[in-house]
């Protein structure tokens, strides 16, 4: 059982509560999502986060195929980080870290995602060829949207 990692951060200069209202609100999801993922939340994102809240999602992440993702918020401490988990979608395993903390003149953001790909061997030799050129398509895409929101810490 091959489990993966994926490791991002990024600074913006915000505040730390600005950051938070931005990435803790579900709603904001689609924003920072590409759009021929064609990402919409079915339910669960109408109140603010907090623990054990569950939110349904279709997304189409490859190949044009539409999946039901649903994930769980886990663990919430306001202004510093949340996690959520898959319970149901496209990956075998899904855990998704959000950090964020004060820097000089901003905040960092920080996403660390431990996950397993579907389908034994065929979704480890997917995982290079698919999967992980996904991840990195979708936080390239993330990075440049909170640049055009919130502006670029030099």
């Amino acid at each position: 059982m091959k489990i993966y990692t994926f490791h991002r951060k990024q600074n913006l200069p915000i505040s730390v509560e600005k950051a938070w209202e931005f990435l803790s609100s579900p709603k904001n999801l689609k924003t920072i999502t590409p759009d021929y993922m064609s990402f919409d939340i079915l339910s669960g994102a109408e109140k603010p986060m907090f623990a054990g809240q569950i939110i349904q999602y279709i997304v189409t992440p490859i190949l044009g195929i539409k999946t039901k993702w649903v994930t769980e918020i886990k663990h919430v401490k306001e202004n510093k980080y949340f996690v959520d988990e898959q319970r149901f979608g496209p990956y075998a395993l899904w855990h998704h870290k959000h950090f964020i903390k004060a820097i000089e003149g901003g905040v960092e953001m920080e996403d660390i995602i431990d996950y397993k790909v579907p389908m034994g061997i065929l979704g480890q030799i997917a995982h290079p060829i698919l999967v992980k050129p996904k991840l990195e398509e979708i936080f390239a895409y993330r990075q440049k949207k909170l640049i055009e929101l919130f502006g670029e810490l030099k």
